[in-house]
């Protein structure tokens, strides 16, 4: 059977779906109903991507591309850069041209959006954290997660984070009216490590809100699973994606051509499963409600006897030696790399970190100030116990996080295996689409 016709999201009668003929029709007609980008198809998800792409890993470029050649079953409304590091909108735009070269292609397969249409919807997010707050200033990518959550559209809008979630942040302070209509998918684990502050913002301020958190299950995408023959990472991208069209052959030019791509889970969760409920089974995972207890707040340097949550948040209020200026020079610095948002008042030094990691962590802190110069710190990060996370959060009752049972995991990774027991499957779908950047509907 055709691998895009039988994940469409729109057939109506499911008597027809051994008919390769009627779906693959089926497929073209519906989104026509509904075209152009942010169109009001009831049948399509309405979906903003907010991405780091450029950033300080490249995977985002991979997703991208297959999240473009899904882009009919979708209503796009909105790219949004939002990076740590170096990514900028222009990193989306270098993608949307070579959607363009393939469009003529695509087009005649399905209702896909207008190239001069993606970039209209392309804007601009924060550049860099808005500090020990989680939130700040506006930006274009703000305002655009208002506007767009704003819609007259009786439809969710589902926003796919891919890297950092200070927009989200961010847009949810400015207009915590759009809550009801928001249904996140945050790749978490590192972005989450470099947007602490931002989704501390979020957990603290807004508990209500609809969010899947995957810390770890979007690993499934590369992890584990069939990887024999053509299904391996980097057979895959030179059986079926190296030369097909300009988006395969810049995909391929990504990662020395093997696949990474973990944030097409997001995208994957509306192609195949229920986007309604997380818990279950889908090409984006399945997820288990939130616990509480996930952070650990501390009053004094710590060592590696203190324990903390995995993916949880670390939260420090040390005293500061008597004499030091509120204005004073002082830095935090963990695991050797990753900058800590610190905020004083010259008595208590604040930080927060998310260990990604279930390992001993360090920390170091830096200052002009003799005193505080070159003091350090531990932690170990350990899983949670089983019978915390057996206890849903009364307070986050619509937040949902990688399912912590073993049988889910693929090695480290929790949730992993319940992502790359579909691999085929999603690969398949991914070939078959790419397949029609080269090729015209007869």
């Amino acid at each position: 059977m055709n691998p895009i016709a039988s994940n469409c999201r729109f057939h109506p009668v499911r008597n027809f779906a051994r008919s390769r003929l009627f779906l693959c029709l089926l497929g073209w007609l519906v989104p026509m109903a509904g075209a152009g980008v942010g169109a009001e198809t009831p049948s399509r998800p309405r979906v903003l991507v907010s991405t780091d792409i450029g950033g300080t890993d490249p995977d985002d470029f991979q997703s991208m591309v297959h999240l473009l050649v899904c882009a009919d079953a979708l209503d796009l409304e909105g790219l949004v850069s939002s990076p740590f590091g170096p990514g900028r909108k222009e990193h989306l735009l270098q993608v949307i041209d070579h959607y363009e070269r393939d469009y003529p292609n695509l087009r005649t397969h399905a209702a896909y959006p207008a190239p001069g249409a993606l970039r209209a919807l392309t804007k601009q997010g924060a550049f860099d954290s808005p500090g020990y707050a989680g939130i700040g200033a506006a930006t274009e990518g703000s305002d655009w997660i208002v506007r767009c959550a704003r819609r007259a559209d009786p439809r969710p809008l589902h926003v796919l984070v891919w890297g950092g979630i200070e927009d989200l942040a961010q847009a949810l302070h400015d207009a915590p009216d759009i809550l009801p209509k928001l249904r996140v998918y945050f790749i978490g684990g590192p972005n989450k490590m470099w947007s602490v502050d931002a989704y501390d913002y979020l957990e603290t301020h807004h508990p209500k809100l609809w969010i899947i958190e995957a810390n770890a299950t979007y690993r499934g995408w590369f992890v584990g699973g069939n990887q024999t023959g053509e299904w391996g990472n980097t057979a895959f991208v030179a059986a079926h994606l190296a030369g097909r069209g300009a988006l395969g052959t810049f995909f391929a030019t990504q990662l020395r051509g093997t696949i990474k791509m973990g944030d097409s889970p997001s995208v994957g969760w509306l192609l195949h499963g229920n986007p309604a409920d997380p818990s279950q089974p889908g090409w984006g995972g399945r997820f288990v409600r939130l616990w509480d207890g996930r952070k650990s707040t501390f009053d004094h340097h710590t060592t590696e006897r203190d324990e903390v949550e995995v993916f949880g948040v670390v939260e420090y209020a040390v005293p500061l030696p008597a004499g030091v200026a509120p204005g004073a020079s002082i830095q935090v610095l963990l695991d050797n790399r990753v900058p800590a948002q610190v905020t004083h008042d010259g008595r208590t030094l604040r930080f927060r970190f998310s260990p990604r990691d279930a390992k001993v962590w360090s920390y170091v802190v830096r200052s002009d100030l003799p005193a505080l110069a070159g003091l350090t710190g531990k932690f170990t990060a350990r899983p949670p116990a089983s019978a915390r996370t057996a206890q849903p959060s009364a307070r986050h009752p619509n937040w949902w996080i990688d399912d912590p049972d073993p049988a889910a995991a693929e090695g480290i990774h929790p949730g992993a295996r319940s992502v790359n027991r579909w691999r085929e499957d999603f690969l398949r779908d991914f070939a078959a689409r790419i397949g029609r950047c080269t090729v015209s509907a007869p």
